[in-house]
């Protein structure tokens, strides 16, 4: 008994730290963001331009094309003008359509990267992205279905 008391004492700092994940935007990262082949996640005080980004019912995101200077730290403002969840993730085409399929056969699956806004009907989160990868990106809903109803949008990174 005494051994199962330690050991769930001494995991939970690290369940701790995971539920307030880099995805949070809030207080300190517990480990170095990863470098994706889009960019890699930004810290507040290096954003360079806030871009307004709207969801909604429609599966459609306003607006849905954006021109980004390479290295530049970007605030998106991701609010859900709809009645049903949404979410905006940034990738790579091929990417996103994989991870579109995965949220089909696990819809419950729970994922939270830095790429990532869940935004609630009705909420608005923020999402602080550096490109710092030249290229062309996109960023899509991956709730089951919307991805697949075209609530996609493009990146072009530039510079």
């Amino acid at each position: 008994m005494a051994i199962a008391a330690i050991a769930v004492l001494a995991a939970a700092p690290v369940v701790a730290l995971r539920a307030h994940g880099p995805h949070a935007g809030h207080g300190a990262k517990t480990a170095p963001a990863e470098q994706m082949p889009w960019g890699i996640a930004g810290s507040a005080r290096a954003v360079s331009r806030t871009i307004a980004i709207d969801m909604s019912d429609d599966m459609k995101f306003s607006p849905n094309r954006l021109r980004i200077q390479l290295n530049e730290t970007i605030r998106f403002q991701v609010r859900n003008r709809g009645k049903v969840m949404h979410e905006m993730v940034i990738g790579e085409p091929k990417t996103l359509k994989e991870h579109a399929e995965l949220m089909k056969k696990h819809p419950n699956m729970e994922h939270d990267e830095p790429y990532m806004a869940h935004v609630s009907p009705g909420k608005r989160t923020d999402l602080i992205w550096t490109f710092n990868r030249a290229g062309k990106f996109q960023f899509a809903c991956l709730v089951p279905g919307h991805f697949e109803a075209g609530m996609i949008g493009e990146i072009e990174v530039t510079g």
